[in-house]
């Protein structure tokens, strides 16, 4: 596929300095890019790859005056990127129909313009929208629902009765709806206590590969639009991620967590139960949460404090040995001082 700079710009709400009829037929990094591909700056970090980029063109927020070729004034280049990349990537292969080698339930309702690949799974009653691609090695329990435009790549198991909304991406290995970790102790004996709700994810969610989502003990667990959760993710029983909230690989929301909107959460980050995240709250990589943060909160560390408060703990700790040290030889001071002023 190939565009002009005219119609990319149009596309982005950029303005062209330059010639805006060449054409681009794709987008790469400042480092990778061939003649012939747009590429960004979107980190002075990186400005110095400018002068041996062979891009054609560049999108960034002030013009570069080392660069000799055309550029695109945008006031996002991370955006304008996100937005040109989907002009230029490879679109989702599709099984040509369904496969006869799946297995699906007769009373499987499909909808139009399905995929289902070979070895694939879909059980009794189950909905399937129009547009849906499942990908070999998909598991879908009784009575679950997927959603139009949805997608489902290899391994995906969702168990019975679970909902996916529209335009859903659940990425490989995933697990959507597997029993919560409730059980209540009969003397020495644990004895499971029955998960008898479902999971709910809403449209336009994204959720990376190997994740586990559980079902909850009663209601849902829900993680609402627009929510977009990376690689290696936990989310425990009857938690609710809020619209738009971004959360990073290897994180664990313990059970009946609830997530405000629009929140990010750095990776291998780790939540108590029952407490609340507020809206817009943002927490920092490898923190644990154990109490409520509230909308709008910037903190991080372990146990999470202030943000800026953390960084000014991390720079002591290296020297706490030394610190203590010091400590205890002033208190031995003192203490011969008092001695010897008894």
């Amino acid at each position: 596929m190939e565009r002009t700079l005219k119609e990319i710009a149009e596309l982005i709400e950029g303005v062209v300095l330059g010639n805006d009829q060449i054409t681009i037929n794709g987008i790469q990094s400042l480092d990778d890019a061939c003649e012939g591909e747009i590429s960004f700056l979107s980190d002075n970090r990186y400005r110095d790859r400018i002068k041996h980029t062979k891009a054609s063109a560049l999108l960034v927020s002030a013009k570069i005056e080392s660069f000799k070729g055309p550029q695109i004034l945008v006031s996002n280049p991370s955006l304008a990127h996100a937005k040109i990349a989907g002009l230029f990537s490879m679109p989702v292969p599709r099984f040509p129909g369904v496969s006869p080698e799946a297995s699906i339930d007769k009373t499987c309702r499909l909808g139009r313009n399905v995929s289902v690949y070979p070895q694939t799974y879909i059980g009794p009653e189950v909905t399937i929208g129009n547009d849906v691609v499942i990908f070999p090695g998909v598991s879908i329990g009784a009575q679950a629902k997927i959603g139009d435009g949805s997608i489902l790549y290899p391994q995906v198991t969702i168990y019975h009765a679970c909902m996916i909304g529209n335009r859903v991406i659940i990425h490989a290995g995933t697990v959507i709806g597997s029993d919560g970790f409730g059980f209540a102790q009969d003397g020495i004996k644990n004895i499971k206590i029955p998960q008898m709700g479902i999971v709910q994810i809403d449209d336009d969610v994204e959720i990376g590969a190997h994740n586990t989502i559980d079902r909850a003990a009663f209601g849902k667990t829900w993680i609402q639009r627009g929510v977009k959760l990376d690689n290696h993710i936990h989310i425990a029983h009857n938690v609710t991620i809020g619209e738009d909230t971004i959360i990073a690989a290897q994180t664990g929301i313990s059970g009946s967590v609830q997530i405000g909107k629009q929140v990010i959460i750095g990776g291998k980050t780790g939540t108590v139960d029952h407490i609340t995240i507020g809206d817009r709250a943002m927490i920092g990589p490898g923190s644990y949460v154990y109490q409520s943060v509230s909308s709008g909160e910037v903190v991080s560390g372990i146990p999470i404090m202030p943000h800026r408060k953390w960084l000014k703990t991390l720079r002591i700790m290296p020297r706490l040995t030394e610190h203590h040290e010091r400590l205890r030889r002033l208190e031995k001071k003192f203490e011969i001082l008092e001695k010897n002023n008894d």
